[in-house]
């Protein structure tokens, strides 16, 4: 069985774009390659404990074991060594990306207190958009009741498209909601 908003793109969102845009090839049209969930953990150089819930909640919300990242430099006014883990990460490909996807938009999104919707300078000037969480309770895999501090995320949806209009357009067919200048 493959993800709802996997069927939505084939099914609707491709032959749209392709009238849209006047794309020759529906290889042209601008596609979701991979959504990359980032969840920051600066705490961990005193408590490695702390990572290792963050490292359990990220896995719950996007259904895959996240990736422990390491410190690259040694910096003496935050306390940290080369080497110490400080972050989790996980990059979705497929269909758990496209299902993570759809939760984000249809589930989490609409949950964020005072939620204007995405703002349109998110987007890296290649395509590619960046989109912060200030914590992981929008997400209703996460259990309220265990939760000891709440964690940001940063979620990187990373698309084959040409220029940030076209990742924009792309990117408010699949769900995502805008924030209106």
């Amino acid at each position: 069985m493959s993800a709802r908003l996997k069927d939505t793109y084939v099914k609707q969102i491709v032959p749209r774009l392709m009238k849209e845009r006047s794309y020759t090839s529906v290889m042209a049209v601008p596609r979701l390659t991979k959504v990359v969930v980032n969840m920051g953990v600066g705490e961990a150089t005193q408590n490695i404990k702390l990572l290792d819930t963050a490292i359990e909640e990220l896995g719950r919300i996007v259904g895959q074991k996240p990736a422990v990242r390491r410190s690259r430099k040694s910096i003496a006014a935050f306390k940290l060594r080369q080497g110490m883990p400080i972050a989790a990460t996980v990059t979705l490909r497929g269909d758990r990306m496209y299902e993570f996807c759809d939760r984000l938009f249809n589930v989490a999104l609409p949950r964020v207190r005072d939620f204007r919707g995405v703002a349109a300078n998110a987007f890296d000037g290649r395509g590619n958009c960046t989109l912060g969480l200030r914590d992981q309770l929008i997400f209703p895999e996460v259990d309220y009741a265990k939760v000891e501090k709440l964690r940001g995320m940063n979620v990187t949806f990373v698309t084959t498209a040409r220029s940030d209009e076209e990742s924009k357009l792309l990117l408010a067919y699949m769900g995502m909601p805008f924030r209106n200048q």
